[in-house]
């Protein structure tokens, strides 16, 4: 699991898990595809329950199940950042398209599904209803010859349990995917289809008895994995388990996975007992109350899938997660690691959600496969350092896309910001010296290598700048200045850098790092303040991503905190933001509006743009979709692959609307709307490691409970008179009543009967 999480084991409040319920996912009508099935999952196993009962489907996935075969050109001697200059220079866009980003067209690298459980009954049957409970993990499916079908995922072990009441006859078939073709590397697919046979594996070995199937399946370069389900009468129907291994972890997936599920069939009340317990003591890490019951819903609906997606010691968060394509086809974007903001939203809600452990599986796989991006960053940029590609596989290895953001310069220092995020919320020593320091220094010096070239007025530049995705892989998608997003996510590194410097003591090193940000240019600004995407380019067009907006936030650099002239920065951009309107968003651009618009403070603003999302952009199983799905205008994209970052980063969003300490002050309920009277939310958690809960009635807030896990005290904006201080400095013109218990703080308005 890595570094052990000492200070991570600390009182919950007494919050009550089963409020999750109240948001359970309920169906009236089947599921007819994949993606709106029930989702299930832990982190390296995840299930998909779907179909009309006739049969049911279950649709199986393992996150670490790749093919990673390498892209040859990315190993030749002109692949390299010179190359990429001298070409862009010279204008040979044919060459730079083959060379940089057509391999991503090819079906491989690639995530791969893992195959299919069909459910099927004498004389068939169909859906009646079904339901998904948050606090219990487990999918419920009631049909008409009444079967009632559960079907869970253990919480932290690698099996997958079936319980079929009332159905002794039912039956049940393992489908393998449709992997067997030809192998051909050439034809470009499209990146959100492609057929799953082009990847050219051989046909699985498949082994049935009277009580079990299974198969085998090898892929590329020998890789392997193996389903085994097996299945035995239970009560009155039947019972089955089933299991994923693969030879990244046993030399014999096949008896690994044998093992795991028939030991699994026989420990049904042991397992349900340890599920059903990580569950409610997931849900006792943070929970809300808000009034407005559609964002409520959605946040435990986003905080259930992290907690299905997300562990300290598995894979991280792809694009869709454990949830992998089940339509025979490549999963969209080969179901990748995009770090132009992909990645980095899925761990947004991680930190303020108090869910710190699951959010450590994201930072221990960079840390694990920190060698790949040094080697890379040696290969491509001849440089110092550390960089990290834009796309990248399961051993963040470079997967190629358009070259103007998949070569960026800025992507480990976009990457960097977890690392210091988990630092700030969890104040865990031993991570600042072995993990956040390490990787924030050699962005740092690698950085420092890359801008030494000079603009014309002396300052710092970088020589090919861009902004994801703005012009998509057009000629001018690179800038000839450097771009906001580029110049925020250095700046924001030389600060933060110098600022851990300080932490350990390297006074030298803090000064070093503080003179490179020195060098660096302003951020690039219209007249009002406007951010721009560059110096003299305003964003010209409805566009996706708010990178030009990085300093906003999530960097920070830009604060209402900091005063006037802050607060009109940021007024000014989301002012030209919404005149621009939201033609050309996805769902994960609401999503990211309303953090932007909770820390402008204004919370109707984030209230309506979280809405919009719940609303247009997710199916009925919650999966963001990209794409309006009502048809009432909210965008022009309608396109439908599920990707996740806009599920996390909406609660993300909310978290930020009740809770905020970016500033270094605690600040309760700091962007909630005024219709908003009664609102609470428990242990939340803000940087410098306090734990929150706090609760406000008829518009006021009656009552503020901190919990530091340091000892240290913490500094807030006192609810009740706006002082700023900690809870007995801002308490001294008795209009607070403060209570303390050791490391707790209970604040209550003195005046309350």
């Amino acid at each position: 699991m890595g570094l052990l999480f000492a200070l991570l084991t600390v009182a919950v409040s007494a919050a009550d898990p089963s409020v999750c319920n109240g948001h359970a996912l309920l169906y009236d009508s089947p599921a007819e595809t994949w993606d709106e099935a029930f989702p299930l999952g832990n982190g390296i196993l995840g299930a998909l329950v779907w179909g009309d009962g006739n049969p049911l489907n279950i649709s199986l996935d393992r996150t670490d199940l790749w093919d990673l075969r390498p892209v040859p050109e990315y190993y030749e001697s002109d692949y390299s950042y010179t190359t990429m200059r001298q070409w862009e220079k010279e204008k040979r866009y044919k060459e730079l398209i083959a060379k940089y980003d057509e391999p991503y067209h090819r079906p491989a690298p690639t995530k791969i599904p893992a195959g299919r459980i069909t459910l099927h009954f004498p004389g068939g049957t169909s859906f009646v209803e079904g339901r998904l409970p948050l606090d219990r993990a487990c999918a419920e499916v009631r049909l008409k010859n009444g079967a009632i079908v559960r079907t869970w995922i253990h919480a932290r072990e690698a099996v997958g349990l079936i319980e079929v009441e009332h159905g002794a006859q039912a039956e049940f078939v393992l489908n393998a995917p449709p992997f067997a073709g030809v192998e051909d590397q050439r034809p470009r697919v499209d990146v959100v289809s492609g057929e799953l046979s082009q990847l050219g594996y051989p046909a699985p070995v498949e082994t049935k008895g009277e009580n079990f199937t299974a198969f085998q399946q090898t892929g590329w370069g020998g890789f392997t994995f193996a389903v085994y389900l097996c299945h035995k009468e239970h009560a009155d129907g039947r019972l089955a388990a089933w299991s994923i291994a693969s030879s990244r972890e046993s030399d014999d997936p096949f008896a690994l996975a044998k093992s795991r599920a028939e030991a699994a069939l026989n420990q049904l009340d042991a397992l349900r007992s340890s599920h059903e317990a990580w569950w409610r003591t997931y849900w006792q890490k943070g929970q809300v109350s808000l009034p407005n019951i559609r964002l409520e819903r959605q946040w435990y609906l986003e905080m259930y899938k992290f907690g299905a997606a997300a562990r300290p010691d598995t894979p991280p968060i792809t694009l869709q997660g454990p949830w992998t394509a089940d339509d025979g086809k490549l999963p969209p974007w080969k179901g990748d690691y995009h770090h132009d903001l992909n990645t980095q939203l899925s761990y947004w809600p991680c930190y303020s959600g108090n869910r710190l452990e699951e959010g450590y599986g994201f930072l221990e796989w960079l840390w694990q496969n920190k060698p790949q991006a040094e080697d890379w960053t040696r290969r491509f940029f001849d440089m110092p350092g550390l960089n990290v590609a834009m796309t990248t596989d399961l051993e963040l290895r470079q997967m190629g896309g358009w070259r103007q953001y998949t070569h960026s310069s800025t992507t480990a220092a976009w990457l960097a910001h977890h690392f210091y995020l988990h630092w700030c919320y969890s104040q865990d020593r031993k991570f600042l010296e072995e993990r956040a320091w390490p990787w924030l220094s050699e962005c740092a010096v690698f950085l420092e290598a890359v801008t030494d070239e000079r603009d014309s007025e002396g300052k710092r530049t970088l020589p090919l700048s861009s902004s994801p995705e703005v012009n998509d892989n057009k000629p001018n998608a690179w800038f000839p200045s450097i771009t906001n997003y580029d110049n925020a996510l250095i700046r924001w590194t030389f600060e933060k850098t110098a600022e851990l410097a300080d932490a350990l003591g390297k006074e030298e090193e803090a000064a070093h790092w503080r003179n490179c940000l020195g060098e660096m240019p302003p951020l690039a600004m219209n007249s009002r303040g406007a951010l721009l995407v560059a110096q003299d380019y305003p964003l010209r067009e409805s566009h996706r991503h708010f990178s030009h907006a990085m300093a906003i936030h999530p960097l920070g650099i830009i604060d209402r905190s900091q005063g006037p002239d802050a607060e009109r920065i940021i007024r000014a951009t989301l002012r030209d933001l919404d005149k621009l309107g939201t033609k050309l968003w996805t769902g994960y651009s609401f999503s990211w509006l309303g953090s932007l618009q909770a820390r402008a403070g204004d919370g109707a603003a984030a209230e309506k743009a979280l809405e919009i999302f719940s609303e247009a952009f997710v199916l009925r199983n919650s999966f963001h979709c990209n794409g309006d799905q009502t048809d009432k205008g909210y965008s022009n994209l309608r396109y439908r692959p599920f990707t996740l970052e806009g599920n996390f980063a909406f609660a993300a969003s909310v978290n930020e609307m009740l809770l905020q300490s970016q500033s270094g002050v605690i600040e309760l309920f700091p962007a909630v709307p005024e219709s908003w009277d009664n609102v609470s939310f428990d242990t939340l958690r803000a940087e410098g490691a306090f734990l929150v809960s706090a609760v406000r009635e008829g518009g006021q807030v009656i009552r503020a409970e901190i919990i530091s896990e340091t000892g240290a005290a913490p500094v807030i904006r006192n609810p009740w008179t706006g002082a700023v201080g900690t809870p007995d400095e801002t308490s001294q013109d008795g209009r607070t009543k403060v209570e303390r218990d050791g490391d707790r703080w209970v604040l209550t308005p003195a005046d309350r009967s």
